[in-house]
């Protein structure tokens, strides 16, 4: 797990040095550099594999017989089957245990296609010649940005890698929108304008100072509904999910989990219990409905392991927001990521560099109790006589989001808009001093929703699973994980993204997923329950899900750091002020408080850099 950094074209070496700097925490181990005429590219490394000398980056090889500059590599990330492709690339001659040099052979043997038999997660660069290519994980993992003027082309792990490079910084409004419809900016853009994101499974070309980029996975390329069978399902997914496991279980340095209340990190653990790994679960002083302290606490007795918990107040939580907000670059969305630094900060402290964590599970084995609520209210769509109702949901508004899902199903439209959908449009439109029209930000869905209609799939919730892995995981829960474990140099794994493990859940026929009793009722995460019943007690199996909230409303509020968003709104007229001061009381009584929440973070950042 690294930083990976370049510049093509003109440059201040200064500057670049500078902005190299800024991403020392993602790889403090070692910072490898080639800088020369029109070229700088740079490695911050954090040794995880093969820590010899040898296999440190910028990775160089010159082609026999060919003139030139050779080519450059550098990735951040682990490839969990290097040691397999070694053995079908036994042609190159090895001089690293590192699965760095292992991609240099891939890309050897494979060209530009070499990604395709790599499981991971990375951002990759590889410079040949005068050609760069620039790739991101097939879910998103691994992070990475560009920018390019008509000097120069710069990518980076970290916004902060390219912010220096920028003549003046305004704000995309692009962004602004998809990040309060979805709790982060949707691909390609950055809250930055002129910097763009890489998307989950993309790949970008530079070359003769033209910019492409192109998709090089498609999830829903797999054969739809190929398995039927419910045995068949559970051995299968149950393989896939133990290689995953396993896989990611390898390390050269020491290894700890997360663990909450729940199946998916108990699942982890378990997998693990004859590595005697240390465990960390989080609490909140006063705040026992939210606190996982004691299920965690459960879950590690009855499964024989380590668990080490920590405690956050009121002050420490308030305290720690800017230091978090510096982490994201961006506005993100997600209260979680202020306690989750102070785990990974004590993790840090007790000497860990790899922790396994359980992101994806909830998108991939339907675990968020709303897909099924989306799924019933699917079915008022054959409704034959519904015209009185969309006349009635056309001419009257309700800030409720059921009020938007019912308006959506008589008027036809897209229903499910990502499990992190926060400000409807026609919220919005009430909320903003612009006329935002309805259904406005399905624009930046569109991409995915076209792929998923000219696929073999139709069943609804595989496209929630789908717009989910590639959205709400990719650019919310996986921006959040990544930026805030590397601030303090770890690397986090997450077994239930491996994309074979994907694979596997999207080959199946749709009940397959939600019901395991032929009752047809839908169940939340039904083939993981029944294949965790082989190494978890029904006690953690059939827990109440709790999910990783926080007191972050009642903090802020009793903080008074809540009145930042008016007086950064009075500076810029951003929002209609009686709109927003209703949210902000709604806020105080517990009601859409992410919404504001997002406002909160918002304003943070506008603040910082543009006022």
């Amino acid at each position: 797990m690294c930083a990976i950094f370049g510049v093509l074209g003109e440059y201040n070496s200064n500057t670049a040095k500078n902005a190299l700097a800024k991403l020392s925490h993602r790889g403090p181990d070692y910072c490898g550099l080639v800088e020369r005429e029109n070229l700088f590219f740079a490695h911050q490394r954090l040794t995880i594999v093969d820590e010899d000398s040898n296999a440190h980056q910028p990775f160089y090889h010159t082609r026999k017989g060919h003139r030139g500059d050779g080519i450059l590599l550098s990735f951040n990330g682990e490839i969990y089957n290097y040691k397999e492709l070694k053995k079908e690339l036994c042609a190159f001659s090895f001089k690293t245990q590192s699965d760095t040099e292992v991609l240099m052979a891939a890309y050897l043997k494979w060209g530009e296609s070499f990604v395709e038999h790599l499981t991971g997660m990375f951002a990759i660069a590889v410079l040949d010649n005068n050609k760069l290519l620039l790739f991101r994980d097939r879910f998103g993992k691994k992070p990475l940005f560009f920018y390019h003027d008509k000097y120069k082309f710069v990518f980076a792990s970290e916004l902060k890698g390219i912010t220096p490079f920028l003549k003046s910084i305004k704000m995309d409004k692009d962004a602004l929108q998809s990040y309060l419809s979805f709790l982060a900016p949707t691909s390609p853009f950055t809250f930055f304008k002129g910097v763009k994101k890489l998307g989950a499974g993309e790949f970008l070309k530079y070359e003769n100072s033209e910019i492409t980029v192109k998709s090089y996975y498609n999830i829903l390329e797999v054969r739809a509904n190929s398995i039927n069978s419910y045995d068949d399902a559970l051995i299968q997914v149950e393989e896939k999910l133990e290689m995953a496991i396993h896989s990611r279980s390898e390390s050269d340095v020491p290894m700890a989990t997360l663990l909450s209340g729940g199946v998916d990190s108990a699942l982890i653990n378990a997998y693990n219990k004859d590595k005697n790994l240390m465990s960390y679960t989080l609490g909140y002083e006063n705040f026992s409905k939210y606190d996982e302290r004691d299920n965690a606490k459960k879950s590690a007795e009855l499964l024989g392991i380590k668990n080490t918990s920590i405690e956050i107040n009121q002050s420490s939580f308030i305290n720690s927001c800017d230091e978090v907000f510096e982490s994201l670059d961006e506005p993100l969305n997600d209260p979680a990521a202020i306690p989750l630094n102070f785990l990974f900060k004590q993790i840090k402290a007790d000497g860990y560099k790899v922790v396994l964590s359980g992101e994806g599970s909830d998108e991939i084995f339907l675990g968020y109790r709303q897909y099924f609520e989306y799924l019933d209210i699917e079915k008022a769509a054959a409704l034959m006589h519904k015209n009185w109702l969309k006349k009635y949901f056309r001419s009257n508004f309700s800030m409720n989001r059921e009020w938007e899902w019912y308006k959506r199903i008589f008027d036809e439209k897209l229903l499910f808009r990502t499990s992190g959908e926060k400000f409807t449009d026609l919220q919005k439109n009430s909320l903003l001093r612009q006329n935002i029209k309805d259904n406005e930000s399905l624009k930046y869905l569109q991409s995915y929703h076209d792929n998923f209609v000219k696929s073999g799939f139709s069943e609804h919730s595989f496209w929630y699973s789908y717009v989910d892995l590639m959205q709400f995981q990719a650019e919310h829960f996986l921006a959040k994980l990544d930026r805030v474990s590397m601030a303090h140099s770890i690397e986090s794994r997450t077994p239930f993204l491996d994309h074979n493990l994907v694979e596997i859940l999207f080959s199946l026929q749709p009940n397959l997923r939600y019901d395991n009793d032929k009752s047809h009722k839908f169940k939340t995460k039904a083939l993981l329950k029944t294949i965790a019943q082989k190494r978890l007690p029904q006690e953690i199996i059939n827990r109440k899900k709790k999910g990783f909230a926080n007191p972050y409303m009642e903090w802020l509020v009793a903080s008074g750091e809540i009145e930042i968003i008016v007086e950064v709104n009075e500076q810029t007229g951003l929002f209609n002020r009686d709109v927003l001061d209703e949210y902000l009381e709604f806020a105080k009584r517990g009601r859409f408080k992410q919404h504001v929440w997002g406002l909160f973070v918002l304003s943070k950042w506008i603040k910082k850099w543009l006022l």
